[in-house]
């Protein structure tokens, strides 16, 4: 049994910081991507950015410069800092833990940016 579980989410006002976790546990091993993904209302859910194995990072190009990933290894667990967010940044983040036989996902947590 693996569990995949997010925290880190309210709400804050434009130009806010949020910093998301996500930690998996349980029966998994050799990850080789870990992910956050977000999905607006209305809306299809899309990459906000991923951390591989080794170290490598993607970023959605709307995130980039305010959004940094991060990864413990030894605590399965990873880490999105939100800087300067903005409205359009308000969706339910959603973490993703990917080997070569799994694929995981969390139930998600809310970010909503408002004054």
């Amino acid at each position: 049994q693996v569990h995949v579980v997010e925290s880190g989410g309210g709400l804050v006002q434009p130009g806010g910081s949020l910093r998301l976790s996500c930690a998996a546990s349980g029966s998994i091993f050799s990850i080789y991507v870990m992910g956050w993904y977000r999905q607006a209302p209305g809306k299809q859910r899309e990459l906000v950015a991923q951390i591989i194995d080794g170290g490598s990072t993607n970023y959605a190009d709307g995130v980039k410069g305010r959004f940094t990933i991060s990864r413990d290894g030894a605590k399965n667990t990873v880490y999105l800092q939100m800087n300067s967010l903005k409205p359009e940044d308000t969706a339910v983040y959603y973490c993703n833990v990917r080997g070569i036989v799994y694929d995981y996902w969390g139930q998600g947590t809310q970010v909503t940016v408002s004054s």
